[in-house]
């Protein structure tokens, strides 16, 4: 990386990525990201990330619209999770919630749903 910073992606070449909204904080999704998503983050100023259970590159709200525009990325102290700061349009949850966090471990239900994903996800 241009800053010295080596992120270490360890063996499956993967970190884990927090997504957290610039201005007020809120944890929005934890995803993963290779170098190359990386990199394209950082070329585009848009989130990548890199999906394992399909096997490949993508653009957060590629097929939605809810993109993330990063401010920021920070590494932790270990240099091996990152921390995306973004901007948030929409909604970052697949299931239509403005956060993938919409849940408490009892089951409650305290995320504010921000879209129909049955008419994004056609």
């Amino acid at each position: 990386m241009d800053d010295g910073i080596a992120v270490d992606f360890g063996e499956d070449g993967l970190v884990p990525a927090i997504a957290q909204d610039a201005e007020t904080g809120e944890v929005l999704m934890l995803a993963y990201v290779s170098p190359e998503a990386l990199e394209r983050t950082r070329e585009t100023g848009l989130a990548h990330y890199y999906s394992r259970s399909r096997d490949e590159l993508w653009q957060k709200g590629g097929t939605s619209g809810h993109v993330q525009r990063v401010e920021e990325v920070r590494v932790d102290c270990d240099e091996d999770t990152l921390l995306y700061l973004v901007e948030q349009e929409g909604g970052a949850c697949h299931t239509g919630r403005r956060s993938c966090f919409f849940r408490t471990i009892d089951g409650e239900d305290v995320g504010e749903r921000v879209f129909d994903p049955d008419a994004v996800y056609e």
